[in-house]
């Protein structure tokens, strides 16, 4: 045998070689389809986040005793709105939480005592700690505008809502979700009423 010739790898060298490029090349699809399966789900869930179900976290007394600074909430999109529920929207690049009290074409009065009134008829309020007549700077009694609903917030002393003309009514192109469930803390967890 010259110097120049070399001696060929044996079959079993090279099955055991392309063994192992066989299983480079599985590893590396397997690789990438996980990478590709993990992105496309974290994507929907970002969409679904950001579209269907909203998660909003809570700043401010605006809504307590019903939710509390710090509070995170879960809000659904694509509802019908009913008197009392609660909803969050748009206002000056920030997102309000605030009580559905009337809607289009009702009429809407508070008394000094912090009793409202819809349509000359006194809301029940369970969720009310402390009633008060509040920031409030618009004609009493005050139709709501067409297209647009009456909010205010819970803790009726400190809330500005719909009863300030700088806020106003909030129209539907404003509203993010209906706030139906609390997600944080823990010993909080559920259902919103």
């Amino acid at each position: 045998m010259n110097d120049n010739q070399k001696e060929l790898p044996g079959v079993d060298i090279i099955e055991s070689r392309l063994k192992r490029v066989h299983y480079i090349n599985r590893f590396k699809s397997v690789l990438l389809n996980t990478l590709s399966i993990l992105i496309t789900v974290a994507a929907v869930a970002v969409l679904v986040a950001t579209l269907l179900l909203p998660v909003l976290q809570i700043f401010g007394s605006s809504m307590t005793p019903t939710l509390t600074q710090q509070d995170i909430v879960i809000s659904i999109k694509g509802f019908d709105l009913k008197q009392g529920d609660i909803i969050s929207f748009y206002y000056n690049n920030k997102i309000l939480v605030k009580r559905v009290i009337a809607f289009p074409g009702q009429w809407v009065n508070i008394d000094e005592e912090g009793n409202v009134f819809v349509d000359d008829e006194k809301l029940k309020e369970p969720y009310i700690t402390e009633k008060a007549f509040g920031e409030c700077d618009i004609h009493l009694p005050y139709q709501v505008p067409e297209g647009r609903v009456f909010v205010m917030g819970d803790h009726r002393a400190t809330s500005v809502d719909s009863r300030s003309t700088m806020i106003g009514c909030i129209s539907e192109e404003q509203i993010v979700g209906k706030i139906v469930f609390r997600v944080w803390p823990l010993k909080s967890i559920g259902r919103i009423e």
